[in-house]
């Protein structure tokens, strides 16, 4: 019997841009399998590998991460276990993204996020979250951007226009982690990459609200508006009340 052809989506990063690499980085000795699977879990969470996308093959994994395929292994089987990947054998097989459940629909919540919610300090991530987002914004402009970066900022800012819905937070997330790593600060963009995953399990637990994303996406512009135009302040104000606005949701919805 003849191998059914799939359409397979790969992995792979937006022009040469590799969007993996704020996240994935070599793991410390001692703890490497937690290390490594709370890397590959930040990428899933962040959106990084979009659902139906092949994670990088094992070999390139091992090797970015600094771990043995063993150890990768074990991480990728974990994930399995908790339904977020799924393996996939033959010709175009891999380690793929699975689609995820909309838990997040309704009023109520599952017993799942409401337990999420309960292990998260939602006031300090909140905070952190906003010094980081200020920050990388009010760099960004001040430094100025070459034209390949400002060239990035605009696809990451274009592609979140008129995204289907299921679609637009995966997309607000590339969109800020762009910035963030645009700052110029590659501490600063992984501890916002780590901030971000946080702040995705929260708004998981809140309804999408279509006001509210029309409202998000006009900042948007005038954040890049902002940091294109070499505008520090504008642009830390824009990103200031910008998160102001997705806390004030969180707050509403989870405290």
């Amino acid at each position: 019997m003849e191998e059914s052809l799939q359409v397979v989506v790969p992995f792979g990063s937006v022009g040469s841009v590799d969007r993996l690499a704020p996240v994935l980085r070599p793991v410390r000795a001692g703890n490497g399998f937690e290390e490594a699977l709370e890397q590959i879990l930040q990428i899933v969470r962040l959106g990084l590998v979009a659902p139906g996308e092949r994670l990088p093959a094992e070999r390139d994994l091992a090797e970015r991460l600094g771990v043995s395929r063993v150890t990768l292994r074990e991480v990728l089987k974990v994930l399995q276990d908790q339904g977020l990947v799924e393996s996939r054998r033959g010709r175009y097989g891999g380690t793929f993204v699975r689609q995820r459940a909309d838990t997040a629909e309704g009023a109520d919540m599952t017993e799942e996020l409401r337990r999420r919610v309960a292990a998260v300090d939602v006031e300090d991530t909140l905070r952190f979250r906003e010094v980081l987002e200020v920050g990388a914004a009010g760099l960004c402009a001040a430094q100025g951007l070459d034209a390949a970066a400002a060239g990035r900022l605009r696809e990451a800012l274009e592609a979140t226009r008129d995204s289907p819905l299921a679609e637009y937070r995966r997309l607000d997330t590339l969109l800020h982690l762009t910035i963030a790593e645009l700052s110029g600060s590659p501490s600063l963009a992984a501890r916002y990459a780590a901030v971000r995953a946080t702040v995705n399990d929260l708004l998981d637990c809140i309804p999408l609200l279509v006001r509210n994303l029309e409202h998000s996406q006009h900042q948007h512009e005038a954040l890049v508006e902002a940091v294109l135009d070499g505008d520090a302040d504008a642009a830390r104000e824009v990103m200031r009340e910008h998160c102001a606005g997705t806390a004030a949701l969180l707050r509403g919805f989870l405290t």
